[in-house]
C-alpha cells in the first residue's frame, strides 16, 4: 500500500521552498530515477531507498533547480540519467555539508516548480520524490526563486558572532592560519584517474596543518575538515570569524588548453596578470554556481570603498607572503611554475584586512604534477616549504608591525 505524504500544489511564493520531515539515510535507485518531458512540463522522479527530509527550490541567474536532502548517498549515479529532457542541460549531486546532500539541475530556461511531493511506501519506507516544472516568464521565475531561511534549513556551517577587530600580529602570540582546501562535496573540482581535487587538497591541508603545528607558534584552522561543500562567501567569513592572521587557499586545477606545470602562488587583483589566470579565477568562482548558491546579491558601494582602503595596508603584506612562499616552495620541491607569481580576481581572496593567497600546488592536467600531488613524500616537502615560508614571513611581518607601532 502507498500513501501520499506530501504532494504540494502550485508554488507561487517569493521563497519557493518545500520541506517535509522524515528520518533515516537513503540511497538513490539509479535504475528507476529519471527526468522526462510530459505534456509540455518537465518531470523529475527520484527514487530513494528511504524517505528523508527534503526541500525543493529554484535559483536564478542562471536558472537552476535545487533539491536538498537529509541525507542521500548518490553512489553509482551518473548525470546522464537526468539529461533526457530539453529543459535540463546538466546535473550535479553530492554532499553539501555534514548531514546534508544536494542535487542541482541546470535549466535551459525559466521553469518554475509547479508541483512537488514525496510518495512514501508503508511497506518498506522507500520514497519517490516527484517534481513537476512548468514554463513561466523570466520575471515570474526570478520573483519565485530562492530558498526559505527557516532555522531547520540553515545549511551553512554555524559560525560564532563576529568578534571585535583584531590587532595585527607582532610576534607575541600564536599566529592564526586558516587553510582553505578548495572545492568539496557536490563540487569535486578537477578530477583525474579517480582522484578529485577536493579530496586531494583536504589531504594536503591536513598534512600542512601538522607541519605548521610542528613548526610552533601557529594556531591552524581549516575551512572544511570533511569532503563537504563550503561556499566562497562562507570561506571568507570564516577567516574573519576565527580572526585569522593569514588565509591560504589550496588548489590543484586543470587547464583545458596549453601546458601548465608546477606550483603557482596567486594574489588578488581586479585585472588578471595573464589570460590563463583570468580563466582559472573564473572557473574557481563557478563553485558556488555549481552548488546551487544564489548569486544575485548586490554589492554595497560604501563597503567596497572601505574594503579598498583596508587593502592599502594589507596588499604589501600579502605580496611579501606570496614572494616568500614562492622562494621556499622552490627550495623545498625544486621545480615550480616558470611564472610562479600571478594575480587574478579570485573571490576567495577578498577579505580586505587579512593577507590572503591562493596556492595552486600543481596542475592535475599535467602527468608529472599529478604524480607529485599523489606522492606523500612530495607533498611532505611542499608542506615543509610552505611552513618555512610562513615562519619567515611571520618574523618579518611582526618586525614591521612593531616599527609601525613605535
Amino acid at each position: 500500500m502507498i500513501r501520499i505524504i506530501a504532494i504540494l500544489g502550485v508554488l507561487f511564493c517569493a521563497q519557493a521552498a518545500i520541506a517535509q520531515g522524515f528520518g533515516g539515510l537513503a540511497r538513490v535507485d539509479v535504475a528507476q530515477s529519471q527526468v522526462k518531458d510530459r505534456g509540455g512540463d518537465v518531470l523529475v522522479e527520484l527514487h530513494l531507498s528511504q524517505a528523508v527530509p527534503y526541500r525543493v527550490f529554484t535559483v536564478d541567474d542562471p536558472p537552476r533547480l535545487v533539491m536538498d536532502f537529509r541525507e542521500v548517498l548518490f553512489d553509482g549515479m551518473r548525470n546522464e540519467v537526468f539529461l533526457n529532457s530539453d529543459g535540463v542541460s546538466e546535473a550535479r549531486f553530492g554532499p553539501f555539508r555534514p548531514g546534508w546532500s544536494r542535487m542541482v539541475l541546470d535549466l535551459t530556461g525559466p521553469l518554475a516548480v509547479f508541483e512537488a511531493g514525496m510518495i512514501v511506501s508503508q511497506e518498506d519506507a522507500s520514497g519517490v520524490l516527484n517534481v513537476r516544472l512548468r514554463e513561466t516568464s523570466s520575471e515570474a521565475f526570478a520573483e519565485q526563486a530562492g530558498a526559505a531561511t527557516t532555522p531547520e534549513w540553515a545549511l551553512q556551517p554555524d559560525l560564532p558572532e563576529k568578534p571585535l577587530a583584531k590587532q595585527r600580529q607582532q610576534g607575541d602570540r600564536a599566529v592564526i592560519v586558516l587553510l582553505d582546501p578548495g572545492h568539496g562535496g557536490i563540487d569535486p573540482g578537477a578530477e583525474r584517474n579517480g582522484v578529485s581535487e577536493a579530496v586531494l587538497m583536504l589531504t594536503f591541508a591536513r598534512e600542512l596543518k601538522e607541519a605548521l603545528l610542528r613548526a610552533g607558534n601557529f594556531d591552524v584552522r581549516l575551512t572544511r575538515d570533511e569532503n563537504v561543500f563550503v561556499s566562497l562567501e562562507t570561506r571568507v567569513a570564516m577567516a574573519h570569524r576565527v580572526q585569522a592572521d593569514v588565509f591560504i587557499s589550496l588548489h590543484a586545477d586543470t587547464v583545458a588548453e596549453g601546458v601548465a606545470t608546477g606550483a603557482t602562488v596567486y594574489t588578488l587583483a581586479d585585472e588578471a596578470s595573464d589570460a590563463a589566470s583570468a580563466q582559472l579565477a573564473e572557473r574557481h568562482d563557478r563553485s558556488d554556481l555549481l552548488a546551487g548558491i544564489d548569486l544575485t546579491r548586490q554589492g554595497d558601494e560604501i563597503a567596497t570603498i572601505l574594503m579598498d582602503l583596508a587593502r592599502l595596508e594589507t596588499a604589501p603584506r600579502t605580496d611579501r607572503l606570496a614572494d616568500t612562499l614562492v622562494r621556499e616552495l622552490r627550495n623545498a620541491v625544486g621545480e615550480i611554475n616558470n611564472r610562479p607569481r600571478r594575480q587574478a580576481a579570485f573571490s576567495v581572496l577578498k577579505a580586505p584586512d587579512i593577507p590572503s593567497v591562493l596556492v595552486e600546488l600543481g596542475f592535475m592536467s599535467s602527468p608529472s604534477d599529478f604524480e607529485n600531488l599523489i606522492d606523500p613524500e612530495w607533498r611532505a616537502q611542499a608542506a615543509s616549504g610552505i611552513a618555512a615560508a610562513l615562519v619567515d614571513w611571520v618574523v618579518a611581518d611582526a618586525a614591521e608591525a612593531r616599527l609601525i607601532r613605535q
